[in-house]
């Protein structure tokens, strides 16, 4: 019952953040419980963008006390950061529990992801996302509350999915909400409608190729399996088509990359999705009056029922 979205503007900027913002809160009755979005911004030469959370949301309400736990929460991330040669450029906080670096960085993907180890060790930690240009924020509430919180309404790049979650199967906290990015891969992230059966089953197979998982939501396994495949050169078109063999259930998914947007249905093609294609323009949803909601002009769209797979270049 999730509502889904995805959009990707054709070699230019646009204000993405208040287009996914209008997109999902048009699919606020699909799901309530949370609201989530990955965001491409123009990424800079030698930033990172790092998103992350210091509790979860219900935490807040645990007395004067917690106040003082986050702060001594953040103190850590942040000598973590300088200890790994990590420059704070930039830092920014929409509650007290989420928090948004800008990080000057000047060694490798490997070294990035030995800080991000080492920060989630810290206990009630957990990174949302890094990424040169992707930007993952999520919370509790639908679009207008999350994006208000977060200042979406502003945010400028190429391309961005999101998603509106109904809990059916795990909590209602941060934790379980959707995007997900694949720890420590840098800019990929994933929104799914739909239940993987053999989720714990593939999940294991990860886990032994050394990968984590941060909660029990068959989604995230979607981001961590596409992750593993672009990190071992595999396309991300090729790991969709892949996963259509090797994942069991019922699904709608979206992937996003640095500068890529694809969609992926099981053979059943049972969970709908909407697409409308322009010269300079892709948009997506589970359904069209979340592609209304940003071109209310007369527009053709349609169902990709018999496309299983479909990639976008920004």
């Amino acid at each position: 019952m999730c509502g889904i979205a995805g959009l990707i503007h054709k070699g230019k900027s646009a204000n993405v953040g208040s287009e996914m913002t209008a997109m999902l809160q048009a699919l606020k009755h699909r799901g309530p419980d949370s609201t989530g979005y990955a965001v491409y911004g123009e990424p800079k030469d030698g930033d990172y963008i790092l998103r992350l959370k210091v509790a979860e949301a219900e935490d807040m309400a645990k007395g004067r006390g917690i106040t003082q736990i986050l702060e001594t929460r953040v103190r850590e991330v942040e000598e973590i950061m300088s200890e790994c040669g990590a420059t704070i450029k930039d830092r920014q906080s929409a509650t007290k529990y989420a928090h948004r670096y800008v990080l000057g960085h000047g060694g490798d993907e490997a070294s990035i992801g030995e800080m991000a180890k080492m920060i989630e060790e810290v206990d009630g930690v957990e990174i949302l996302s890094i990424g040169r240009g992707l930007e993952l924020i999520k919370d509790l509430g639908d679009a207008s509350v999350v994006s208000g919180l977060y200042g979406l309404n502003d945010f400028v790049g190429t391309h961005g999915i999101g998603h509106t979650r109904m809990a059916t199967e795990s909590d209602v906290d941060i934790k379980s909400a959707h995007p997900y990015w694949a720890f420590p891969y840098n800019d990929v992230s994933v929104v799914h409608n739909g239940q993987i059966t053999n989720y714990w089953i593939m999940r294991r197979e990860m886990e032994r190729k050394g990968h984590r998982f941060m909660s029990n939501c068959d989604s995230e396994l979607l981001a961590v399996y596409t992750a593993h495949n672009l990190a071992n050169g595999i396309s991300l078109e090729d790991s969709l088509r892949k996963s259509i063999g090797e994942i069991d259930g019922v699904f709608t998914y979206l992937v996003a990359t640095k500068d890529q947007l694809g969609m992926a249905k099981d053979t059943m093609a049972a969970k709908p999705l909407v697409l409308y294609e322009s010269d300079d323009l892709i948009a997506m949803a589970s359904e069209e009056v979340a592609i209304r909601a940003i071109l209310p002009e007369e527009i053709d769209t349609y169902d990709p029922y018999d496309e299983e797979v479909r990639v976008w270049q920004a």
